[in-house]
């Protein structure tokens, strides 16, 4: 039963995780950046990644 309640704050997590780091992407500041240098914020990529494998996790964990 405990691994249900953890699984689910994963997604939750997760998911949140996700939306931050498309939000920090799609940043005015790291559209300018990319512009300009082609470089994406490693924030960006970290957050997204780490939401998807919270998620995973997540998903693992309620089966």
């Amino acid at each position: 039963m405990k691994n249900k309640y953890i699984g689910i704050v994963l997604i939750v997590v997760g998911i949140a995780l996700g939306f931050w780091g498309y939000d920090v992407y799609d940043s005015a500041q790291s559209q300018i950046t990319r512009a300009f240098s082609g470089d994406t914020p490693i924030e960006a990529w970290a957050a997204m990644v780490g939401g998807a494998i919270c998620v995973l996790i997540g998903i693992l964990k309620l089966k």
